[in-house]
């Protein structure tokens, strides 16, 4: 198909899961609503924190900061159109709107992948280097390193961005997803989409797993560093600490390895069900669980929060008449 002789469609249609049955749209809707909610109010509740505490502006919180912005925005991008999907049977996205939410999809997901990187610097740094680690990484070079990801993340989504743009779209216009990705897009481009598809695999394998390398890199200084420690319990502190952020790493990259490894393994094959399934849960759970995992963990908030519990409820006493 040239593009002299192809009519290019106008809008397409998210289907989501292709086999839920019409009677489990609105439990579904629901679920993923309560989902967007509690995200959302997680994370903000984090960035407000943030803003009100000044004994929280550490380049660590300004990390779990940006985290958490990254985590509503993918949120934002990704859940309401699916909500309206099986609310109102809404799942027309125009052209144009659905390559910017394949875009930003994978905007959000480059930028998670830089902050995590930056994130396991920032520990490797602060465990192995103690003594140099208040001089190198000051409030303002974790802001600088943070609008940096911000910026360079939009270089990664651009490439498959563009080259989307310059594909004929011109019969098929059903996404069987929950979102406009890249995935989802390329069964829908007319003729060979094959150079495409590797052009982006390639990106996507470069932004997740270069930090990956990095992040396994940093946690094994840092056990050699942690078991070098003197006291027992300080070794236990940062090993739980390690241990967390462990968890939320290999839930973020382990799946879309195999989510984006599938079309190159004939044998390694996966329902459109079971597909989005996976997809929803690692680009899902983690901004969910993320505020609860970092923040209520970390002291300092857990000792903020009891203080406002505090003067609400001092605050309470004074307004009831004696």
């Amino acid at each position: 198909v040239t593009a002299r002789n192809y009519t290019r469609v106008s809008e397409f249609v998210i289907v989501g899961f292709p086999s839920l049955q019409p009677e489990y749209f609105d439990l579904v809707a629901w679920f993923f609503f309560f989902l967007y909610v509690t995200t959302v109010v997680g994370n903000l509740l984090l960035v407000v924190v943030f803003a009100l505490e000044h004994s929280l502006q550490k380049p660590m919180y300004i990390i779990m900061v940006s985290l958490a912005l990254s985590d509503t925005g993918f949120s934002t991008v990704a859940l309401p159109k699916l909500i309206a999907r099986y609310w109102w049977n809404d799942g027309s996205l125009g052209f144009h709107t659905c390559l910017f939410q394949e875009h930003m999809i994978h905007y959000f997901g480059s930028l998670n992948s830089l902050i995590l990187l930056t994130m396991a610097l920032d520990r490797y740094l602060a465990i192995c280097f103690p003594l140099r680690y208040p001089m190198v990484m000051t409030n303002q070079t974790m802001t600088g390193l943070t609008l940096f990801c911000w910026v360079v993340a939009h270089i990664f989504s651009g490439i498959s961005t563009i080259n989307f743009a310059m594909m004929p779209f011109c019969g098929p216009n059903q996404i069987i997803h929950a979102f406009c990705d890249t995935m989802s897009l390329t069964p829908l481009v007319c003729g060979d989409s094959r150079q495409g598809f590797r052009a982006a695999f390639a990106t996507a394998m470069f932004i997740l797993y270069v930090p990956l390398a990095f992040i396994i890199f940093s946690y094994i200084c840092i056990i050699i560093s942690v078991l070098g420690m003197a006291t027992r319990q300080g070794r236990m502190k940062t090993f739980s600490t390690c241990a967390t952020q462990g968890c939320i790493i290999s839930i973020y990259y382990i799946p879309r390895f195999f989510v984006y490894s599938t079309p190159f393994f004939p044998n390694l094959t996966m329902t459109p069900d079971k597909r989005i399934a996976t997809t929803l849960f690692y680009s899902l759970f983690p901004p969910l669980i993320n505020p609860f995992i970092y923040c209520l963990r970390t002291k300092e908030i857990k000792q903020i929060f009891r203080r406002w519990v505090v003067s609400v409820q001092c605050t309470s006493n004074d307004l009831i008449p004696k």
